[in-house]
């Protein structure tokens, strides 16, 4: 195998989108494990899956969800201050554009610009009320009232915009398919061991 040569911008780009992936996978995983096994109701009532154990303690599936949200906030949050001129050239070009003071983009573009934007947003409502019930007043058992909603109205916020952040997140993926095999593929051949020149002959 060829050993790639891979800059160390592109390098540095795969490790936090690498960060970046892992984290939501977890976090995904966990997150649907909580959607469809709910702790509320009662063995034999109206939540049949009461004081199931699937794999882990239902305590270690809430760290997990936590500490790899914790590592995708952190991982996007340097992504973001990478790619923060992109961000501002792209709403420029995009506010210009809607206005009819620049050229506008082809359907593909603004389809991926809508997919970046439900991500954006979907994921800062996530990390939000994430962070609030990490932070929540009363714990995790509280009821009724707290930080400016109700504890439900904050799991409906977590909840949904965790299913509409992983429903774009793999369009996303879908669509920059090719980018990432490729760079994954360079990225893994630049760490090979570097052939000499008799064995890349004689090979």
């Amino acid at each position: 195998m060829t050993k790639a040569n891979v800059s160390p911008h592109t390098r540095n780009n795969w490790l936090i989108d690498a960060a970046v992936a892992l984290g939501a996978l977890i976090a995904a995983i966990t997150g649907v494990y909580f959607l469809f096994l709910p702790s509320g109701g009662y063995q034999g009532g109206r939540n049949p899956w009461y004081g199931v154990t699937f794999l882990f303690e239902r305590h270690t599936w809430g760290d997990l969800h936590t500490w790899f949200g914790a590592l995708m906030v952190a991982a996007v949050a340097v992504h973001f201050t990478l790619h923060w001129a992109w961000v501002q050239s792209m709403t420029r070009r995009m506010a210009r554009a809607l206005t009819g003071r620049g050229a506008s983009l082809n359907r593909r573009g603004y389809f991926n610009v809508a997919v970046d934007a439900t991500i954006a947003v979907s994921f800062l409502l996530a990390a939000i009320s994430g962070v609030y019930f990490m932070f929540a007043p009363g714990g995790h058992g509280a009821t009724g009232a707290t930080f400016l909603f109700s504890r439900t109205v904050w799991d409906m916020i977590h909840t949904w915009s965790g299913v509409t952040l992983i429903v774009a997140a793999v369009i996303h993926f879908a669509i920059h398919w090719r980018w990432v095999t490729k760079v994954t593929s360079n990225i893994f051949r630049s760490l090979a061991p570097r052939r000499s020149g008799w064995e890349r002959i004689s090979g």
